[in-house]
């Protein structure tokens, strides 16, 4: 499998698994949805926003546009739950289009763009983007235990999984 057939692969897990996770987060109550679950959990509403800001906000303008946002890994850039899910939604499908459009010999290439302090940065290119996803697998791997520790069904959210049935989307 080609670079381009690996990572489009990736990214239709990606929109798979993000919408999963988004289907099983929303049946939440507001007080379990922004609840504090465990030593290693933010409230999910965090957690959702830390993987827009890092997948999305950030990643995805480097990638897209050789640079970086100032937004903060951290921040709380979308209050509102509705709005959060239709924004990780169109995140995650945005990124197959993206993987489509690079030419051959970037796959081997750095992904070089400009920090936000103005400093140029360069990286592997397809090690920087496999990075990005294990970033967000790892992120929906935190909410499913959270939902987990609810005791709310969690979905199947495995890579393997997804693999494993090929009639998913």
């Amino acid at each position: 499998m080609d670079a381009v057939a690996h990572f489009t692969l990736l990214a239709r897990y990606n929109v798979w698994a993000t919408a999963r996770l988004l289907d099983a987060v929303r049946a939440l109550p507001e007080e379990d949805y922004r609840r504090d679950v465990g030593l290693f959990f933010k409230s999910i509403h965090g957690t959702l926003n830390h993987l827009l800001v890092g997948e999305h906000l950030l990643w995805f303008v480097r990638f897209a546009e050789a640079r970086s946002p100032t937004v903060a890994l951290d921040a709380e850039v979308e209050p509102d739950r509705v709005q959060l899910d239709a924004r990780l939604r169109e995140g995650a499908a945005r990124w197959a289009p993206l993987i489509a459009s690079f030419k051959p010999d970037r796959w081997s290439g750095t992904l070089d763009y400009t920090t936000m302090r103005g400093t140029a940065a360069s990286l592997p290119f397809a090690a920087t983007l496999a990075h990005v996803f294990n970033h967000g697998t790892h992120h929906r791997g935190q909410i499913t235990a959270a939902l987990t520790a609810l005791g709310q069904p969690s979905p199947e959210l495995d890579l393997v999984y997804f693999l494993q049935n090929p009639s998913q989307p």
